[in-house]
């Protein structure tokens, strides 16, 4: 699965940077599973069918349903540089259920450093 665009962007009243990316196949719930690798997966019950929400704190938040090829994504506004790229590989490197989380997980520790750095110094 792979990000193909950004549909929508939005300024939040939370300080936050919405975008609505268009994916390459629906999402499942396997994906949201292979999340809970890398911040908090909740499924949503009330809001339908296979709603769920991703938050890796500090990085970005993630809303979507199982089923669905948009998802929407709640960035940190002063990290969003740092971060994106991270997003998009989290999408790209999830491949129909076989992850390359070790990969993953070296990209995401460097990540974790510099984000913090930049939010809160050193």
């Amino acid at each position: 699965m792979r990000v193909v665009r950004s549909v929508r962007h939005k300024s939040c009243a939370d300080g936050t940077l919405m975008k609505e990316f268009v994916l390459s196949a629906p999402l499942t719930e396997g994906f949201f599973s292979y999340l809970e690798n890398f911040g908090r997966v909740e499924a949503m019950p009330d809001l339908g069918e296979g709603f769920y929400t991703f938050e890796k704190t500090d990085f970005f938040s993630i809303k979507g349903f199982a089923g669905d090829t948009t998802v929407e994504v709640r960035f940190r506004r002063e990290v969003v540089d740092l971060t994106t790229d991270f997003l998009y590989s989290l999408f790209s490197l999830y491949r129909d259920g076989d992850p390359d989380l070790p990969t993953l997980k070296r990209r995401e520790s460097a990540l974790v450093e510099q984000v913090h750095e930049h939010l809160y110094g050193k």
